[in-house]
């Protein structure tokens, strides 16, 4: 509204507007305050989502190298199962 404008509002007219731009602005803070809430919410969300997945490589990683572990092992187990074979075909021979 032009300054003109104003001037030409009578004091009742002119509280009401002064009402009306002040529910405004409440409602407008109130919409600011709700949009901050939902973003901290949001930004919450994605550190959490961040968090879990490093765990789950981490996890991941543990779970690599114990198959790694466990691969290693078998072949030592093989590797002893054929020498203990050869012993014995060789204990036959003789």
């Amino acid at each position: 509204m032009k300054k003109n404008e104003l001037q030409k509002l009578n004091r009742k007219q002119l509280l009401e507007l002064l009402l009306k731009q002040t529910q405004r602005a409440d409602e407008l803070e109130r919409r600011l305050e709700e949009t901050e809430k939902k973003l901290q919410e949001r930004l919450l969300k994605e550190s959490q989502a961040g968090s879990i997945a490093e765990a789950a490589l981490k996890v991941n990683c543990v779970f690599e190298a114990a198959q790694a572990a466990a691969d290693q092992y078998l072949e030592n187990i093989k590797r002893l199962h054929d020498m203990a074979l050869e012993e014995v075909k060789d204990g036959d021979t003789n």
